[in-house]
């Protein structure tokens, strides 16, 4: 097996997650998957921030309903690394519509829903490169090594 290269990804633990509780619950699975947390922020989005993140959905009819609920509490923006961590991040995420997720998902256990479903996962390497500059200065990321990283990963991976 190759060594693999460390990626980056973005969550953002939207506002119904924190109305309901669950921060704690999303960053436990998260870590407890073998992520690496390199940034974390609350925040509150604006008109501005929105229409860049979610410019692929400006003219469909639900983009201003999104954009409000957005703005509904603060959200918590959270950069992320680890071997394949964008589809990890996916995985543990679960699909969109949180009522077709499965269960042991995040959003199989916590969403019945396309927009309240508790999270945004970046959809590939090169998305989440743009979105982690989008919501992080690069003063507010930060490298480190994790002592469980050979507990984590097997010799073959990280050779």
């Amino acid at each position: 097996m190759q060594q693999q290269k460390e990626e980056k990804t973005l969550v953002i633990i939207k506002p119904d997650a924190l109305q309901r509780n669950l921060l704690g619950e999303i960053l436990r699975r998260l870590e407890r998957k073998g992520l690496k947390i390199i940034g974390l922020k609350m925040m509150r989005l604006d008109d501005l921030l929105l229409g860049e993140h979610y410019a692929h959905h400006k003219d469909k009819p639900f983009f201003e309903g999104l954009k409000k609920f957005m703005k509904s509490a603060p959200v918590i923006v959270a950069a992320l690394s680890g071997f394949n961590a964008v589809k990890a991040v996916r995985l543990i995420a679960g699909p969109t519509y949180g009522a077709e997720a499965d269960a042991g998902t995040i959003r199989g256990d916590f969403s019945m829903s396309t927009q309240t479903n508790i999270v945004h996962a970046s959809d590939s390497v090169e998305t989440a490169e743009t979105e982690i500059e989008r919501f992080f200065k690069p003063e507010e990321l930060f490298d480190y090594k994790k002592v469980d990283f050979e507990f984590i990963y097997g010799e073959e991976e990280r050779a």
